[in-house]
């Protein structure tokens, strides 16, 4: 194979993932646009088949990346025989455990794509550039939506700012999300640009949790930082890190206190809700004394109930809303979504905030998998955290992962997920091009 065929491979395996990154990153808009309901599945497809096209395509003889990519690849396929163990022991639908693996592995899909990829200074410009005007026109209808459309003019209405994201019950927590992580990032590494562009830009993103009300998206940046600043080696950095904490939380307490825009803040400054009784933590751990109700057997500690049996997007509404598609697919559910949601509509609590919700990441993984569902996982998000995350960056973006699967079911979200995914990876390959 010529150098130049081999490059046009390298380029048309890139090209395949941004258009498969495309399928994910606006399937809600075209929703909304009259596109079918289906259309959100497309991704399942398109993802697979493209990192597959990159893995076989795009040879490299670098050992770094090859280990890595065959570290996670093996974790994936662990991933993958617990998922059917499970499915096997509680009778789950074998659609359930296709769908199930692929909402928690595409990211990680992705993440070996790009990794496996030899790139050059060429291409990894124009995966950046590209990621980079996709989250930038979801910026635009961020504020088209807060100032053109006047989506929130009345109470709670703020929720309909989700950008690209749009009319997808949480889209304003993932506009947010996707927003924030990407102007951080933009700011890190867009050295090239005037600073007042990337201050601006900074602005624009962390603007979008005031615009869609998405509070929690920044108590995430806050404990992700915390809990970076304790992870350093180095006293010197980590007592740098931790007076930039204090000095942020002092400044933040006050802004709160005295600044009409961020009043909202102090709905969650009630301690009494915490309390082991308070309706806080009742509802946060009503999925997981309910999926212990199903418990039948103690097996079920260490597969679980199988997946889309529980407290997951597929058990709380994917199975649900999509029944007509699924069931003929041989789709299996159990009551304990339902009761759930009678619980959570019995809760005055409910409609306060998506931070008490009962539908969480990690509750959800250990409640269809079990134990060794969670330690799978665990040890996938342990590879990109050891290998591929070469900077304090890359490990900021993969904490605020890691708590939001406290807070809600970010971890399978494919939008949100997929671009961190891209985020980290293209990190990667930049700190890969300064080494050499």
């Amino acid at each position: 194979m010529t150098v130049l065929s081999h490059q046009k491979q390298i380029v048309g395996s890139s090209s395949l993932l941004l258009i498969a990154f495309a399928t994910v990153f606006f399937s809600r808009l075209l929703e909304t646009f009259g596109a079918p309901a289906p259309i959100n599945f497309v991704h399942f497809a398109t993802i697979p088949c493209a990192c597959g096209v990159a893995l076989v395509k795009t040879k490299t003889e670098n050992r770094s990346q090859i280990n890595t990519c065959h570290t996670l690849l093996w974790g994936l396929l662990l991933f993958l025989a617990i998922n059917f163990g499970s499915a096997l022991l509680n009778h789950a639908g074998l659609i359930n455990v296709v769908l199930k693996t692929l909402l928690l592995v595409e990211p990680f899909l992705l993440l070996v794509a790009i990794v496996s990829l030899p790139i050059s200074v060429r291409i990894l410009k124009k995966l950046r550039i590209w990621f980079e005007g996709f989250v930038f026109f979801h910026l635009l209808l961020i504020y088209c939506q807060k100032f053109a459309f006047g989506y929130c003019h009345l109470p709670g209405d703020c929720d309909n700012i989700q950008g690209v994201f749009y009319r997808s019950g949480s889209g304003h927590v993932v506009g947010a999300s996707v927003s924030v992580s990407f102007v951080i990032y933009y700011f890190a590494i867009a050295k090239s640009q005037p600073i007042w562009v990337r201050i601006l830009v900074l602005i624009a993103g962390l603007g979008n949790i005031l615009a869609s009300d998405a509070k929690q998206v920044l108590l995430i940046l806050i404990l992700s930082f915390a809990i970076l600043a304790l992870t350093k080696g180095k006293i010197s950095e980590a007592i740098v890190y931790m007076i930039g904490f204090i000095a942020f939380m002092l400044v933040f307490s006050w802004v709160i206190q005295n600044v009409p825009a961020f009043d909202s803040f102090n709905t969650w400054i009630r301690p009494e809700i915490y309390a082991p009784d308070g309706e806080a933590t009742k509802l946060k751990l009503s999925g997981i004394k309910i999926t212990l109700e199903h418990f039948h057997t103690p097996l079920n500690w260490v597969l679980g109930l199988g997946p889309g049996h529980t407290i997951d997007r597929l058990g709380g509404w994917m199975l649900r809303d999509y029944e007509e598609l699924l069931s003929p697919l041989g789709a299996t559910r159990t009551t304990i979504g339902s009761e759930v949601w009678r619980y959570v509509a019995s809760s005055w609590l409910a409609t306060g905030s998506s931070l008490f919700s009962p539908f969480w990441g990690w509750a959800a993984i250990w409640g269809d998998l079990g134990f060794l569902g969670l330690a799978s996982y665990l040890y996938l998000a342990s590879v990109v955290w050891r290998k591929i995350c070469l900077d304090d960056l890359s490990k900021f973006l993969v904490l605020t992962i890691m708590i939001y699967g406290f807070i809600f079911t970010q971890l399978e979200e494919p939008a949100y997920m997929l671009s961190m995914a891209i985020i980290i990876g293209i990190r990667w390959h930049e700190k890969q091009v300064l080494a050499k």
